[in-house]
């Protein structure tokens, strides 16, 4: 039956840059193919993929977002029933508040939703389906539950959760939530049993949800409920109000209502999963060669153990070494001792505090659009070149600029160029010039990806300085 279905409900605003320099705030962990051909946002995806067992899912991104999450969606042929936008960083309470606000007339209230962590990976065995039903059987019930991962070593970049009284055998009462502990404490509480890993995923029937909400946490529900009353509709996208959504505390759901009911229950179990919160974390989540090392990307390793090695730009030669990431992207190299990778953040806070370093903590090379985007490839004084990629069937803006021309040379693919009231194709090696302040439009009417080179001369070549006259994607 529809009603016995699970909404899965996918948190994907997160700005982490605990795996600087690869995930920056423009372009976090859950948009980068970290491990596999896939991001961990589509792996996500395809965790809630079987129509047999789950509606179509409802993602929480942000407006900066929003065309990855529907981009990435597509690549991989899943269906999304709603996109909600936060107007601001509110943490998980808001975000599932108005989630249950947004469900309740898509789904009713009788059904249950799985919350899900965009940034984790996770082995989808039969022991991580066997208790997502059996948290869903004990969600049908009304009761709140959430995931207890069996700790595999005394981890301290996790909550944890000791059980109480077992409501069945495979479900407990939940004794405390516990803070990220401290090694020895880690070992004290391994040694004793009864702790499990706080996952952050979450099985919750609405209507129960939203009434623990308005006895627990009345200030957060109101907010997010008012944010979605007056939200509005831009293209797929579900943007809540700023102003009603700003209201509401900065809060986890843990804080906001997990601590505080009764209600609520914990499901043990011992699939593989990490939250990739470090690059020790993706290192033991890699594929090791004989040595213990894991490398991808453009690398060569010579007498080096347990190393992890990644490089999405330059060819990076590592010798000699133990212990080490060396994390390489086409314009930021990170070289620190593995079991100290806790410790990035120190170096993003260095990096964010300079005005000439915080560049690189916010923006990747590669930027995204809703049609494809563009990498920087080369600037200088008065010039810049940049490779444009446009998926098939897109086109950018009709545009202008007041400080710069630009040359667009075509190196795979086709091109429907418009200049002015003039439109032609452009092939393979075949180039035209747009004169500054110029009326113009790129677009891919062609089977494959558009690839070409751009190079920009004039005075000024921020990217404020592009006039939409029309656009696709309601941003003129």
């Amino acid at each position: 039956m529809k009603e016995k279905k699970i909404v899965p409900v996918i948190l994907a605003g997160g700005k982490g840059t605990r795996l600087w320099p690869l995930s920056r705030a423009a372009a976090p962990k859950q948009f980068i193919k970290l491990i596999g051909d896939r991001t961990l946002f589509q792996n996500t995806l395809e965790r809630v993929s079987d129509p047999s067992m789950f509606e179509a899912p409802i993602i929480v991104t942000n407006d900066e977002f929003r065309f990855l999450v529907c981009e990435q969606a597509r690549e991989i042929g899943i269906e999304l029933a709603a996109v909600v936008l936060e107007p601001t960083a509110r943490n998980t309470a808001a975000a599932i508040a108005a989630v249950t606000a947004v469900a309740t007339p898509l789904f009713g209230q009788g059904v249950v939703l799985q919350v899900l962590p965009s940034d984790h990976t996770i082995n989808a065995d039969d022991t991580y389906f066997d208790a997502v039903r059996v948290a869903h059987d004990a969600a049908l019930s009304g009761i709140l539950v959430t995931f207890g991962i069996a700790p595999k070593e005394p981890a301290t970049g996790y909550g944890y959760i000791e059980v109480g009284e077992p409501l069945n055998s495979k479900v407990f009462h939940i004794r405390r939530f516990l803070e990220k502990p401290s090694h020895d404490k880690a070992v004290e509480m391994i040694d004793a049993g009864g702790f499990y890993w706080n996952s952050g995923i979450f099985m919750f029937p609405l209507k129960e949800l939203r009434t623990e909400l308005e006895e627990h946490s009345h200030d957060v529900l109101e907010a997010a409920d008012n944010a979605v009353a007056k939200s509005c509709r831009d293209l797929d996208f579900i943007r809540l109000d700023a102003d009603e959504f700003a209201k509401s505390p900065n809060i986890s759901i843990d804080y906001a209502l997990m601590e505080k009911t009764s209600n609520a229950v914990v499901v043990p179990t011992s699939f593989a999963w990490s939250d990739l919160g470090s690059w020790d974390a993706v290192w033991k989540n890699g594929q090791g060669d004989t040595d213990g090392n894991v490398a991808t990307g453009n690398a060569t390793l010579v007498e080096t153990r347990n190393s992890l090695v990644v490089s999405s730009g330059p060819h990076v030669a590592v010798c000699g070494m133990a212990d080490v990431a060396v994390i390489a992207t086409e314009d930021a190299i990170y070289v620190g001792d593995l079991n100290s990778s806790q410790d990035v953040g120190k170096i993003v806070a260095k990096l964010s505090a300079t005005a000439a370093t915080s560049k690189l903590t916010q923006n990747h090379p590669t930027c995204y659009r809703p049609w494809g985007g563009y990498t920087s490839i080369l600037n200088g004084d008065r010039f810049q070149v940049k490779r444009i990629f446009v998926i098939p069937g897109k086109k950018l803006s009709l545009q202008k600029h007041h400080h710069r021309s630009e040359h667009w040379v075509v190196v795979r693919g086709t091109a429907e160029v418009t200049i002015g009231d003039k439109i032609q194709m452009l092939q393979e090696n075949e180039s035209v010039y747009i004169p500054l302040g110029e009326v113009h439009r790129l677009a891919n009417p062609g089977k494959i990806t558009l690839e070409l080179i751009e190079v920009q001369t004039g005075s000024y070549l921020g990217e404020d300085d592009i006039i939409r006259i029309s656009d696709d994607f309601g941003r003129s």
